[in-house]
């Protein structure tokens, strides 16, 4: 008896027009808002007819801002590892935390507003918001085991891992504010100034530091 393999022709049509809805819904959120970014937006914006083919997709604008998420954080993921991989010290490792950060804002501005109107407008029907620091996947998560294993090696003094790792958040996140306010700012030279601010924050008195 012959068998047919089976075609993943269509398995691989709807995966991209799924990549493709939520890159759209990415630069909806980025230029929009959360609030406007309807469906009808994010179809129009993909050159799709319908919002009927949004909802093949996603089980409603909850699951598509989940998929949203994922993407952004994948992608800046998939841009900071390797510079993060490649240090050999805590600070040094804060340092490429901070600057390939900026970097990412640079390269992928619509990835980051769109992450920072979800995490701060976007609430699922019950619940804790989409993003929260509890999340170990969470931006403030990683970066709390990035200052404790800074702490447990010797090398930053001691601080709430927590307090610093909102703080130097909110220092990133303002940088995409700014970014909008002043198309001209050189992220280079705020990254330079933050991984200053964030290597005399942290160092250990007597420790040379990462960025000396």
């Amino acid at each position: 008896m012959q068998v047919t393999p089976p075609v993943d022709g269509q398995s691989t049509a709807n995966a991209a027009r799924r990549a493709q809805i939520v890159e759209s819904a990415i630069e909806c959120i980025a230029e929009l808002g959360y609030a406007k970014a309807s469906f009808a937006q994010i179809a129009q914006r993909a050159g799709i007819s319908s919002t009927r083919l949004i909802s093949y997709h996603f089980a409603g604008k909850e699951d598509l801002i989940k998929a949203v998420l994922q993407e952004a954080l994948r992608a800046a993921a998939a841009y900071m590892r390797p510079r993060l991989q490649a240090q050999t010290s805590p600070s040094a490792t804060l340092a490429a935390y901070i600057t390939s950060n900026l970097e990412f804002i640079q390269d992928h501005p619509a990835h980051i507003r769109a992450v920072v109107e979800i995490a701060a407008h976007a609430r699922p029907e019950t619940g804790p918001p989409m993003i929260g620091p509890a999340d170990p996947a969470s931006p403030i998560a990683l970066l709390e085991r990035m200052f404790r294993q800074g702490q447990e090696a010797g090398e930053f003094r001691a601080f709430d891992p927590h307090v610093m790792a909102v703080t130097l958040r909110a220092a990133i996140d303002t940088a995409v504010h700014e970014q909008a306010a002043r198309p001209g700012l050189d992220l280079t030279a705020y990254a330079h100034e933050l991984v200053t601010l964030f290597d005399l924050a942290t160092r250990k008195d007597g420790h040379p530091g990462g960025t000396r």
